[in-house]
């Protein structure tokens, strides 16, 4: 059974920085993909970026590029997700979820496998 856990979530000023880890599990499979999302209250789920583990093919949100670094971790099998020049509109619960296949999309409709999500909290 797939399984994907986050964790690295916490309360940190703007302009910080934090570290989001991924634990996945459970593939039967090399050909998958492990994406982010955020979910603040009142807006919408927002894809903010994603990883292939079988292409290494990455993408990003407009809104993140330049300030957050997804990689992979073969040997431990999770996916990080570095956050950084936090700000306070990228407070949101973070999830990460997983989908077959060998090109990642940041389409919350093809994403499957999701975890429990991990709250980050950027203060002004």
């Amino acid at each position: 059974e797939v399984q994907v856990v986050e964790s690295g979530g916490g309360l940190v000023q703007a302009g910080g920085s934090l570290r989001l880890s991924c634990a996945a599990s459970g593939f039967v499979s090399g050909r998958y993909n492990i994406g982010w999302f955020r979910l603040a209250p009142g807006r919408e789920r927002e894809g903010v970026s994603c990883i292939s583990r079988y292409a290494g093919t990455t993408r990003y949100a407009d809104s993140v590029k330049g300030r957050f670094t997804i990689s992979s971790d073969r040997t431990k099998n999770t996916v990080l997700l570095l956050v950084n020049s936090l700000r306070p509109e990228d407070t949101a619960t973070y999830y990460c979820a997983a989908y077959y296949g060998t090109g990642c999309l940041l389409d919350s409709r093809q994403y499957v496998y999701w975890g429990q999500g991990t709250q980050v909290t950027v203060s002004s």
